[in-house]
């Protein structure tokens, strides 16, 4: 249905059947994916291999490449990252260069089978998140606009790293200009977008940009259903329903920060749970830990609150700069997955340091009816900032 609506949103009709047979090779074992030089001599952002794909595999009136490049972890080693990048089969009519949309699919993953990267190739079982977001993909390219994606986790799925997030999309974004497809040049005007997992990545890309990536200037910035305090978020979820995220954050809190100890505060069913799920996708711990505890895992009381944990989450906790580009953000007041309280601070830090910043306190009832009916004023606001409308200096919330 999902990928009906990806060609339905360009105007064009759907395609019918699969481009080839065969599936995709998964990232660990596609070499396309593996550098062939060494890294350690590219520039940030340099493209070291190129392939053209049929996105999703199938014969939709969509122009996509995939596109190796070198970046960096938070540890500052290279790190050979994938991204893809989108064109439209529609010409841009508006003034200038065709924009660029850097959009960051929430990846919510510890593993590369998990990546945007493979499902937008036609990888199966296809991404939940991907698909998810294919209709706001369409919404970018329906009106003209070049969207490059990256797999921002790196090639070891550091979900929830701030620094390689942030790091992983500004030389995503780097490599889409550089190999400047379908008229995106150095003068295309740049946005970027981001929801729950992506909306992380999102906004640790606007704030490390000033200092990693200058060059790269965003015309605006939209993000909703923002990740905060990440002890937070696994106390919301703890013994429901999406109690696998929770889980999620103690698997990437132990892989993000080994030195923490955090590993060592788990019981024998906790250390068994790192070795099993270990390649798991988010979407999976999600229906594997239906009802879990957090307390089932661990061995001290109160994992969630011990100093070792709040420690190593801290590191990834936005914030700590305020973006220079102008923003459109929006959470749900009622968001049982990511409390609001969470982005009411963020976006007051972020006020606090000069942003400017347009702050939406969404109506609409929970995380994911948000992320639908709030998208058109984030693709609005985006819009006027491609067309060089003005924006209200300073913090102005609803």
């Amino acid at each position: 249905m999902l990928v009906a609506v990806l060609v339905s949103g360009i105007s064009l009709t759907n395609g019918g059947a699969p481009a080839r047979a065969d599936a995709p090779l998964r990232p660990d074992s596609d070499p396309f994916y593996a550098a062939s030089a060494d890294l350690s001599s590219a520039r940030p952002g340099a493209v070291m291999k190129s392939r053209q794909i049929a996105l999703f595999g199938l014969p939709l009136p969509v122009q996509a490449w995939q596109l190796l490049y070198r970046t960096s972890d938070s540890a500052g080693r290279p790190t050979a990252n994938m991204t893809t990048v989108l064109i439209p089969n529609v010409p841009w009519r508006g003034p200038g260069a065709r924009p660029l949309l850097s959009y960051q699919i929430a990846e919510d993953s510890l593993s590369t089978r998990c990546a945007p990267s493979y499902a937008l190739r036609g990888g199966w079982p296809i991404g939940l998140n991907t698909l998810l977001d294919a209709p706001f993909m369409a919404d970018a390219l329906r009106r003209g606009w070049a969207v490059v994606t990256s797999d921002y986790e790196g090639p070891e799925s550091r979900f929830f790293d701030g620094v390689t997030s942030g790091r992983g999309v500004l030389d995503g974004i780097r490599a889409a200009r550089e190999f400047a497809p379908g008229d995106v040049d150095a003068t295309s005007p740049l946005g970027a977008y981001g929801y729950s997992g992506g909306a992380f990545a999102t906004l640790w890309a606007a704030q490390l940009q000033p200092a990693y990536a200058p060059e790269l200037r965003f015309a605006g910035v939209t993000s909703g259903g923002v990740p905060t305090d990440l002890p937070a978020i696994a106390r919301e979820v703890d013994g429901g329903m999406q109690a696998g995220l929770a889980l999620l954050i103690v698997h990437t809190t132990v892989r993000n920060t080994p030195e923490a100890g955090v590993a060592a505060l788990l019981n024998d069913r906790g250390r068994a749970m790192l070795i099993e799920d270990a390649d798991a996708c988010g979407e999976e711990l999600i229906l594997k830990y239906n009802g879990a505890r957090v307390a089932d895992f661990a061995a001290v009381p109160d994992l969630l609150s011990h100093p070792a944990f709040r420690a190593a989450t801290a590191r990834q906790e936005l914030g700590g700069t305020a973006p220079i580009a102008p923003m459109y953000l929006y959470h749900s007041t009622t968001d049982g997955v990511i409390p609001v309280a969470g982005f009411t601070a963020l976006t007051e830090r972020y006020c606090a340091q000069g942003a400017d910043v347009s702050v939406i306190h969404s109506a609409l009832p929970g995380h994911n009816p948000a992320a639908i009916g709030e998208a058109f004023g984030a693709m609005s606001y985006l819009e006027d900032r491609f067309a060089g409308v003005p924006v209200p200096a300073g913090c102005h919330a609803r």
